[in-house]
């Protein structure tokens, strides 16, 4: 049984991420979080800061009133600001933001404004403190992140194929590419730990084929492994049917028509898992309240495939899948950077 309690080898851990980030004595610093936010990292991300001499103060807000026709998990838009100007004021001001957050800044609408003034974010993903003690961010991932995201940056076609029956044509050439290690010490930036993905987000009409999720996959929104083949067709960014005769293509199927939004039916953002230290087997370890599953995101040769709000694309939905899929080839424009689920290359 894991304790959310107060432990020394916490505080370091958080205090090494910061570190990694950059923060100085006399830096000041914002620790943001919401009433639904997780209680101990939020006390442990203002302890790492105080012992690095930072000056850390809180803003803590309240988490807003539900307003899906169904449960939302790990969109990376946090609503919880609420457009409240005082707040962005300052937190745009600050050196670094210890985003607590329930679902993170990443997507949310006040992060350009918030970064626009020089900070910079570290969203602490909502997971157990011993989650992302094992995930501390190793510095020699950055240098390989980096070259993937300059492969993706560089590559006009990806080509996704698995032996479950995988096969994804997607146009990169105009599809801006991201990428997080961990950590990020330069302002204006944000990045998430636990890190390690290379991904970009595909401009309107850029992905067409059939995407497999086979035994073993998983289907993080459900914070579950898939126990029976689901196969997706996809046209022009749209699943435009799910096959399969298990629950877990029951499951998809009621989510997606819960939202009576089509697009949710569309791609959000697509890339592959960098991090070697990161595991896909570890859900099995955690109680569902335990993890918020960015791990599996970012384990080292995953094909990461996800549904929703694409701002390239135009498209605005809180609808998301986050689908992970092991054993899958990427090809960027016919050269392969990852093979039947493992890294090639510079990258591995």
């Amino acid at each position: 049984m894991l304790v959310e309690r107060i432990e020394a080898k916490w505080i370091d851990a958080f205090a090494q991420v910061f570190e990694l980030c950059g923060v100085e004595p006399g830096d000041v610093c914002a620790v943001l979080s919401e009433t639904q936010s997780r209680a101990i990292n939020v006390e442990l991300s203002e302890l790492a800061l105080r012992r690095l001499g930072a000056q850390a103060f809180r803003v803590t807000m309240p988490t807003p009133p539900q307003s899906a026709p169904v449960a939302i998990r790990s969109t990376g838009a946090s609503d919880a600001i609420a457009g409240l100007e005082p707040v962005i004021s300052a937190l745009s001001q600050v050196t670094l933001i210890a985003d607590c957050t329930v679902e993170g800044l990443l997507h949310a609408p006040e992060l350009p404004k918030i970064l626009g003034g020089g900070a910079r974010a570290l969203m602490v993903s909502n997971e157990h403190p011993e989650i992302l003690e094992r995930l501390t961010p190793d510095p020699s991932l950055e240098a390989k992140v980096k070259a993937g995201t300059k492969m993706l940056r560089a590559a006009s076609q990806m080509r996704v194929t698995s032996a479950a029956g995988t096969d994804l044509t997607i146009d990169v050439e105009n599809a801006p590419a991201g990428s997080s290690w961990g950590y990020t010490s330069r302002p204006g930036t944000i990045a998430h730990w636990p890190g390690g993905l290379c991904l970009c987000f595909p401009p309107e009409g850029s992905v067409n084929g059939t995407l497999v999720l086979d035994v073993g996959d998983v289907n993080l929104t459900f914070k579950r492994y898939v126990d029976s083949p689901i196969t997706c067709t996809i046209e022009n960014d749209y699943i435009v049917d799910i096959a399969g005769d298990g629950v877990d293509a029951r499951l998809m199927k009621s989510y997606f028509e819960a939202w009576g939004d089509q697009e949710a039916y569309a791609v959000s953002h697509v890339g592959w898992g960098m991090n070697t230290a990161a595991r896909w087997d570890s859900m099995v370890m955690y109680d569902k309240t335990q993890t918020n599953g960015t791990e599996l995101r970012a384990f080292g040769g995953n094909f990461l495939y996800s549904t929703g709000a694409n701002e390239v694309a135009g498209r605005h939905t809180l609808g998301h899948f986050d689908l992970p899929m092991a054993g899958c080839t990427v090809e960027l424009d016919g050269t392969p950077v990852v093979v039947a689920g493992e890294l090639q290359g510079d990258l591995a």
